[in-house]
C-alpha cells in the first residue's frame, strides 16, 4: 500500500518561498518606483500624498513625462484605493488583511494601471511583477503575476457591474463604489445636495477627477491677467484674483510668481470665501481684521494684501508653531501680525471689525486634492470636529465688535459641520445670519441661501462652505 501523502494545495495568496540564487535586482522605472514609495508612505506613516510626492520628485530629479506619470499613478491609486481593494479582494482567496502590506500596495498600483490608465496590459503586468520582486522578493512574483492576470480579465466597468450593489436596492452604495468613495461620504454629499439622483453622481464623479490647479494673484502686486499670461493659465471665472491651470501643470509652488510672492496656490473657492468677508458691509470702523485659524497662511496672505490696500491690519492666530511659521512666510511684508495661540481663547483684545474662522474640518470638500483622505477619514471624526468648530465660531463672535462681521468657512459639505454648527451658535449668541450669496457676485447655482455651498461639479472649486454672521450684542 502506498501511504505517501498527497502534497497540500498551495495557497495562492501565500506562495511558498523558492530558493533564490544570486541575481541582479530588477530594474524598476523611476516613475513607478516613486509612485510605489508614496503609497508605502501613506500606508505605513499616514503621510499625505500631495506633500510626499513633490518632494520625492525633486529629490530624485524626476521631471517631464516621468513626473507626470508618477503623479497620475500615485494620486490616482490613492484616490481609487477602496475600489481597487474591492477588485483585488474579489480575485484573492482570502482577506486583504492577511496580505503583506508592500505586496498589496504593488497590486493596487498594478490594478490602477490596468483599469484606469492607457498602459498596455503586458507592460502593466510585467512592471508590477518587477516592482513586487524588488520590494518583497522573488517568492511573491508568481502570486502577483496570477493576481494581475485575474484583474485584467475584466475592465473597470465590468468589475463595477459585478461588485456594485444594485442601484434599485442601494443607489447611494452603487454610486459610491462607481466613483471610488466610502458609502458614508457619498451619503453626506447626498444629504447636502438634497438628492441621491443624477446630481449626486455628478458631484462624486467630479470629486474623483484630478482638479485644475488654482492660483491667487496677490492684490496690489500683480493682476490675474498678468499672472495668467506668465503661467499660461486662464483667468478664473469668479474670483478677480484667480487663475486656473490644467491638472498636469507641474509643481507650481516652485514657479517664479509663487517664489517671488506675487501669487499663491489657492483654490478659487477659498479665495471667494475670504473675499465674501471683506466685501460684506460693516458700519463704522473697518481697520482691525482677524484670521482666527490662519495656518498655513493662504487666506491670511489674501486678507493681508487687501488690508494693505485699504489701510487695515490683520491679526493671524495659529495654534501649531510650525504652521505659524508657514503663515509668517506667507505674509512677509504685509500688515499681518502672527500669534501662536489657541483660537478658542487667543488672549487678544476684542473689537475686531471682520473675523475669519476657517475652521478645522473633515476636509470632505477637498478630497480630490487630498487623494488618500477619503479612506483615512471616519464618520466618528465628525462629532469631535463640530464641537471644536462651534467653540471657534463662538470665540470669533466674542472677539468681534457689535456690528462686525464673522465669516465661518469649512472645506466640507457635511451638514453637521456647516448648517448644524452655524445655526446652533447663532441661536446661543443671538448673532444675525446674513445672506452670504450677496457676497458671491456672478457665481451661479448658489441655492436658496442664506449659506453658500460651492461644488466641484457646479463651480469647478472645492466644496467650500461659507456663512456670514453679524454680531448683534
Amino acid at each position: 500500500m502506498n501511504d505517501r501523502r498527497r502534497p497540500s494545495r498551495p495557497d495562492r495568496n501565500r506562495p511558498a518561498r523558492r530558493k533564490e540564487g544570486p541575481r541582479t535586482p530588477p530594474k524598476v522605472d523611476p516613475a513607478r518606483q516613486a509612485a510605489f514609495d508614496v503609497l508605502r508612505a501613506v500606508s505605513t506613516r499616514d503621510a499625505y500624498a500631495n506633500l510626499t510626492l513633490p518632494q520625492l520628485l525633486r529629490d530624485r530629479r524626476i521631471t517631464g513625462r516621468d513626473a507626470a506619470f508618477a503623479t497620475e499613478l500615485a494620486y490616482g491609486t490613492c484616490r481609487a484605493r477602496g475600489l481597487l481593494d474591492e477588485i483585488i479582494g474579489a480575485c484573492a482567496d482570502r482577506g486583504l488583511s492577511t496580505m503583506d502590506g508592500a505586496v498589496l500596495d504593488v497590486l493596487r498600483l498594478g490594478a490602477y494601471q490596468l483599469l484606469r490608465t492607457r498602459t498596455a496590459q503586458h507592460a502593466a503586468v510585467a512592471s508590477t511583477v518587477d516592482l513586487a520582486r524588488a520590494s518583497a522578493g522573488s517568492f511573491v512574483t508568481g502570486f502577483v503575476n496570477a493576481m494581475m492576470r485575474r484583474i485584467s480579465e475584466k475592465d473597470e466597468q465590468q468589475w463595477l457591474d459585478e461588485l456594485a450593489p444594485p442601484a434599485e436596492q442601494d443607489r447611494i452604495g452603487n454610486i459610491a463604489l462607481r466613483t471610488a468613495h466610502p458609502r458614508w461620504i457619498a451619503r453626506a454629499f447626498a444629504e447636502a445636495l438634497g438628492t441621491s439622483g443624477e446630481e449626486l453622481a455628478a458631484a462624486l464623479t467630479a470629486d474623483d477627477t484630478r482638479p485644475d490647479v488654482h492660483l491667487a494673484a496677490r492684490p496690489g502686486a500683480i493682476s490675474a491677467d498678468e499672472l495668467a499670461a506668465i503661467t499660461g493659465g486662464e483667468v478664473a471665472p469668479y474670483s478677480p484674483y484667480g487663475v486656473r491651470l490644467p491638472s498636469g501643470s507641474g509643481d507650481l509652488a516652485e514657479s517664479e510668481p509663487v517664489r517671488d510672492g506675487l501669487a499663491a496656490v489657492q483654490d478659487e473657492g477659498s479665495q471667494l470665501c475670504a473675499l465674501a468677508l471683506i466685501n460684506a458691509a460693516v458700519e463704522g470702523s473697518d481697520a482691525r481684521w482677524l484670521d482666527l485659524c490662519a495656518g498655513p497662511g493662504g487666506k491670511a496672505a489674501l486678507l493681508g494684501a487687501l488690508a494693505s490696500i485699504q489701510g487695515a491690519t490683520v491679526d493671524a492666530v495659529e495654534q501649531a508653531e510650525h504652521r505659524a511659521k508657514l503663515v509668517e512666510h506667507a505674509v512677509t511684508d504685509l500688515p499681518v501680525t502672527v500669534h501662536v495661540a489657541d483660537g478658542r481663547d487667543p488672549g487678544l483684545d476684542p473689537g475686531y471689525d471682520r473675523v475669519l474662522v476657517d475652521a478645522p474640518c473633515t476636509g470632505l470638500g477637498a478630497l480630490r486634492r487630498r487623494p488618500e483622505a477619503r479612506w483615512r477619514r471616519q464618520p466618528s471624526d465628525v462629532s469631535g470636529l463640530t464641537k471644536l468648530q462651534a467653540d471657534l465660531l463662538t470665540s470669533a463672535l466674542g472677539l468681534a465688535r457689535v456690528g462686525g462681521v464673522v465669516a465661518y468657512v469649512v472645506c466640507s459639505p457635511h451638514l453637521a459641520e456647516t448648517d448644524g454648527v452655524v445655526r446652533e451658535v447663532a441661536r446661543r449668541t443671538g448673532a444675525e445670519i446674513l445672506d452670504a450669496r450677496e457676497q458671491f457676485p456672478g457665481v451661479p447655482d448658489l441655492g436658496d441661501g442664506p449659506f453658500v455651498q460651492l461644488w466641484p461639479h457646479r463651480h469647478g472649486t472645492d466644496a467650500m462652505f461659507c456663512a456670514l454672521l453679524r454680531k448683534t450684542r
